[in-house]
């Protein structure tokens, strides 16, 4: 009877450390980290079509959304289909297209990471050289490989609600493994140009009536 209790009382022991191993899987998937594959050459020269990548589903709750952060949303075109973009404009951002050049803000964005140009096309949501002001609680998102991306230059911005998570590492293939960082000066990716100006004029002129 007592080897027989052993052996129950090891398989219990192992089946314990798989439920707990197990739980903790789960609530680590749904709550916390996603694992995502790339699917397209949207994110060209970012990220290939292969690629595999976490994304942090609670960073947003600790933070609201920068500039040039990837993120990973439900397409609005087909919500069971998950899109990988880049954050170009913020809620009350204004997002233009001039000659190829992307101005936020009525200032050009340097982008280092996109592969050509940003081209429009006919009938799209971004015209050239009109301005659009993008809507509380939603984002302007675009693909590093503008050329052969679907974005917000073609259905508009996306709600914050329908974002999964912000793309934070990548770990495959393994010559590429690592943190994936904001390419953009902190400065810019969370600071509306504007109202930073208005808000320094503001400040010189009240250091000028004291």
């Amino acid at each position: 009877m007592g080897i027989v209790k052993g052996i129950i009382d090891f398989v219990m022991d192992i089946l314990e450390t798989i439920v707990f191993i197990g739980s903790l899987f789960i609530v680590t998937y749904l709550f916390l980290v996603g694992p995502n594959q790339v699917r397209g050459a949207s994110m060209e020269p970012t990220f290939y079509s292969g690629e595999y990548i976490l994304t942090s589903k609670i960073t947003y709750k600790f933070r609201n959304p920068h500039r040039g952060d990837v993120i990973v949303f439900q397409s609005p075109k087909n919500p069971d289909i998950d899109y990988i973009k880049r954050i170009i404009g913020l809620p009350g951002d204004s997002v233009e297209v001039r000659e190829g050049e992307l101005y936020v803000n009525g200032q050009l964005l340097l982008e280092n990471y996109i592969s050509e140009k940003t081209n429009l096309w006919e009938g799209g949501y971004l015209q050239e050289n009109i301005p659009i002001t993008v809507p509380v609680n939603m984002l302007f998102v675009m693909g590093d490989n503008r050329p052969r991306s679907s974005d917000s230059r073609e259905f508009g911005p996306i709600p914050i609600q329908d974002i999964v998570g912000e793309v934070f590492y990548r770990y495959f293939p393994t010559d590429k493994i690592g943190v994936i960082k904001n390419p953009l000066l902190q400065s810019l990716q969370s600071l509306l140009f504007p109202r930073l100006k208005k808000s320094q004029e503001s400040a010189q002129t009240l250091a000028g009536i004291f």
